[in-house]
């Protein structure tokens, strides 16, 4: 799906119009979806004609998609002024939606569709309730559906996909009056939609609010470890107020005893205070927390490292803190300084659902259960290359995937570079090509320095079972099972993170000795692009043919051949995060 938001179009046209706008028209017309949302609504009408004879502030003329076949017209309300809030409005629209509420949306210089009704690859699927104030003889189309050869696109004139709890505002002003009334109808906005979304086809969600924080437990296989930590935490930090201490960019609710278990703050997510318990003499019964056996968790650690011949547990997930639902476990981490300079090497942070998971470029997101999510705490020497620590911990991951079990070897678990974890899709088990793999996981490594040290904060997400947006690791068993004739159990989530850490662990004291060298077959084994013919995205568009990493900075290798495949002498290296690889188009290209 292509997603233009609001804005301004003529922007949006500078940069995509000609071959750009060619390639999205294809995409929708086979079977891709569009929407746009405000200037993306004009810009994905045959025609924009936005505030037509005002000198200071018209834009009119053609567009080149053409998804609606007509004309966008507004601003539909006078007093849109660019970058405030004024002429912003809560509007009621009429819909044949049998809703629970009025419906209103957030309004910001939209369009109206003219003549919608007349165009028949149009469907109107809401109106401006209250007359327009720009030129409009038909239907006051402001959220339209479009069928585009095989696809769908969605256009609207509103913003039906701004959450009111989200916008803020002076007290006293008009637009404080507007949020208010949009969130005593948001019942009504949510529902809408989710209608447009499943009239283009899309699978969405029944729930659509964020679930509520839950209470975070801290446990460890290490008492003493775990002592000093609360201590830390007590006498470096301090209280602030009876049991609440200040982590950095979160406070926290000290309880020493689990007889009253809840989350008492359930206001705003980011700022709520997290009730945290502390289990230095009893964890949590399982039915406290039904989708992370804390029990079992300690157990399968202790089992993992004697599998690898330890003889007592490793440092790596030791003491962990563990929340069913919790705003991110990175953001707890590295968001809250004083906490992290305190923290024991190996600490981890535990999720079932993150309410404001972060990815590699700033994306943000609500993971839901079966989805292993935990970021992991390291203290590692100045001297240490941390760019080459995303290839062991995406190589850790695939390891505790393969070795889970026997038979577990079998699933076709593979690395994109430079830390993706991809699956051949369920319908695809019998190829091997590209195309047929899916992603399912990624790594997200963050550093800050203290006291002559690397502090690290590692991210890591694996799809275990939930069905979206891609496929998961026990759908891909089940199809496995039922088409290749194996007996595999699904993967548990404690078993799996208990064998992940003692992987990593391995690996970084391996590492810590001899560097990258040793992991070097291993990872090349893993990945996906031995031998992958690519073209440069670089004057000339080169081809070359990717042989590899460097040792020293992980650094993508690929060597260029002439029209007849034979190298030219010209070797090309791509840094990890100054560059993307699109591997399904065969592109390296620059990252801007």
């Amino acid at each position: 799906m292509i997603v233009i938001p609001g804005g301004a179009d003529l922007a949006v046209g500078s940069n995509l119009n000609g071959m750009g706008n060619q390639k999205i028209r294809q995409f929708v017309s086979g079977g891709g979806k569009y929407i746009g949302l405000c200037s993306g609504g004009y810009y994905g009408s045959a025609r924009c004609e936005f505030e037509v004879g005002n000198p200071d502030m018209e834009v009119s003329g053609a567009r080149e998609l053409k998804f609606f076949p007509g004309v966008a017209r507004g601003a539909c309300f006078k007093g849109f002024q660019y970058g405030t809030e004024e002429g912003t409005r809560p509007v009621k629209l009429k819909t044949d939606l049998a809703l629970q509420q009025p419906l209103y949306n957030y309004y910001n210089g939209g369009a109206v569709f003219i003549d919608a009704d007349k165009h028949p690859n149009t469907q109107i699927l809401a109106e401006y309730e209250e007359p327009v104030e720009v030129e409009c003889p038909g239907p006051q189309a402001a959220v339209i559906l479009c069928s585009v050869g095989q696809g769908k696109v969605l256009l609207t004139g509103t913003h039906p996909e701004y959450n009111p709890t989200l916008l803020e505002a002076e007290p006293g002003t008009d637009f404080e009056k507007s949020i208010k009334v949009l969130k005593e109808n948001d019942v009504a906005r949510l529902e809408f939609m989710r209608h447009c979304l499943r009239s283009l086809g899309l699978k969405v969600n029944k729930e659509s609010t964020r679930p509520s924080l839950t209470p975070l437990v801290l446990v460890s296989r290490q008492k003493e470890q775990l002592a000093k930590l609360v201590y830390d935490m007590e006498h470096k930090l301090g209280y602030e107020s009876e049991n609440i201490i200040d982590l950095g960019k979160d406070k926290i609710r000290v309880h020493k005893t689990l007889d009253k278990f809840e989350q008492s703050d359930l206001s705003d997510p980011e700022t709520a205070i997290k009730d945290v318990y502390i289990c230095d003499t009893a964890l949590p019964k399982p039915e406290l927390t039904p989708y992370f056996n804390t029990h079992q968790y300690l157990n399968d650690l202790e089992d993992a490292y004697k599998e690898l011949g330890y003889s007592t547990v490793g440092e790596l997930g030791s003491t962990i803190l563990y929340g069913e639902v919790l705003t991110s476990s990175s953001s707890l981490m590295m968001y809250n300084t004083p906490f992290m300079r305190i923290l024991p090497h190996g600490f981890a942070i535990i999720g079932t659902m993150q309410v404001a998971g972060r990815g590699r470029t700033g994306n943000v997101w609500v993971n839901p259960k079966g989805v292993f999510a935990m970021t992991l705490f390291l203290r590692m020497p100045l001297s240490t290359p941390v760019v080459l620590l995303q290839y062991l911990v995406s190589m850790s991951m695939v390891q505790a995937v393969q070795t889970y079990g026997p038979g577990y070897e079998k699933i076709p678990v593979r690395l994109k570079w430079p830390n993706d974890v991809y699956i051949l899709r369920p319908d695809c088990l019998n190829k091997t090509d590209l195309d047929s793999y899916t992603k399912i996981g990624g790594v997200l490594v963050e550093t800050a320095v203290y006291e002559n040290q690397f502090l690290v904060a590692i991210g890591t997400g694996l799809n275990l079972f939930n069905q979206g947006p891609t496929t998961s690791l026990n759908i891909v068993i089940s199809e496995m099972n039922e088409t290749l004739g194996t007996k595999l159990k699904p993967i548990a989530t404690e078993k799996l993170t208990a064998k992940y850490l003692s992987i990593l662990y391995t690996m970084l004291e391996r590492f810590k000795v001899d560097g990258m060298e040793p992991f070097m077959d291993l990872y090349y084994k893993q990945w996906l692009h031995t031998g992958q013919k690519v073209t440069l995205d670089h004057p000339g568009s080169p081809k070359a043919v990717i042989t590899g990493i460097s040792k020293e900075f992980g650094l993508l290798t690929a060597k260029e051949v002439d029209r007849y495949g034979n190298f030219t002498g010209n070797t090309y290296e791509l840094q990890p995060d100054g560059n993307g690889f699109d591997m399904f188009r065969g592109l390296i290209s620059k990252k801007l």
